[in-house]
């Protein structure tokens, strides 16, 4: 049986596009010969499978999506709208019936799983297995990215985990409507959201950001992207170990290592204690 409860279902188009893009650039998706890809937990419309595929493929040709939901209602739902995509796309989009076990056919290995807006519904303290069955279905440089976003995709926010466990966390923001870069807070992780909370190191990354935002504000006369690379450089200027570059920044991403921002103790730190260090 699978393994999990079925998401909400909901699947607005074009709100995965940041995470997908992120992806898009990951050693992980662009080192492998013929890259696997797995969105779990898509929802009652195929239509994030299709969309991931869409933009995967212009960097790798070679690449396969695979669909998994619970919901056997919603696997039906997803290969009748298969039926009706390009030949190529039929070819290399799949959906079946999964959860954190992820099932895959002839014993294959994932080089990306994509698991988005997936945890919300769960407990802080469920994360630790849903995150070890799904790394255990990972390729040995394989890439999980569990995270969450806004309805219409402008705010996101996701843990980048490699097999060893989790590696780096990312914050991608819509810089045109953008107000404090602590409108993340919503958007967090299961394994991040309850630790906003003074004392951890989440919170101090949330508010050294809305700080450097604030400080940087007579940047925005020259555009909202200039003010966001601006934020960032003071953001590293104070300390905070970015591990990305303007290129990312323009984007309105962030990444940092995991450490930086990971749980002081409990939840996934006691699982992973070495990342929380």
């Amino acid at each position: 049986m699978p393994v999990g409860r079925p998401t909400r279902g909901t699947t607005n188009t074009n709100r995965l596009r940041r995470i997908d893009r992120w992806i898009a650039q990951h050693p992980a998706f662009r080192g492998a010969e013929r890259p696997l890809v797995v969105d779990l937990g898509y929802g009652a419309s195929g239509a994030t499978a299709f969309e991931l595929f869409d933009r995967l493929s212009p960097t790798r040709d070679t690449v396969r999506v695979v669909g998994l939901e619970i919901d056997p209602e919603r696997v039906a739902t997803a290969r009748a709208q298969l039926e009706q995509q390009a030949p190529l796309t039929q070819e290399r989009v799949s959906f079946a019936r999964g959860g954190f076990e992820v099932p895959l056919a002839r014993g294959e290995r994932a080089n990306v799983i994509r698991a988005f807006n997936v945890l919300r519904q769960y407990d802080e303290a469920e994360v630790p297995d849903a995150w070890a069955l799904m790394l255990d279905r990972l390729a040995p440089d394989g890439l999980l990215v569990e995270g969450t976003c806004s309805e219409i995709g402008r705010v996101a926010s996701w843990i980048g985990l490699r097999p060893s466990g989790p590696e780096t966390f990312t914050v991608s923001l819509h810089l045109g409507s953008l107000e404090l870069p602590s409108i993340a807070a919503e958007r967090l992780p299961k394994a991040l959201i309850h630790r906003n909370i003074p004392g951890e190191r989440i919170h101090d990354f949330l508010r050294a950001f809305d700080a450097a935002w604030l400080k940087e504000a007579p940047r925005a006369t020259f555009s909202a992207q200039q003010r966001f690379i601006a934020t960032v450089q003071r953001l590293r200027t104070e300390g905070w170990p970015l591990l990305d570059d303007v290129k990312r920044w323009r984007l309105g991403e962030v990444t940092l290592p995991w450490h930086a921002v990971a749980p002081r103790d409990g939840g996934v730190a006691e699982r992973w204690p070495a990342a929380s260090r």
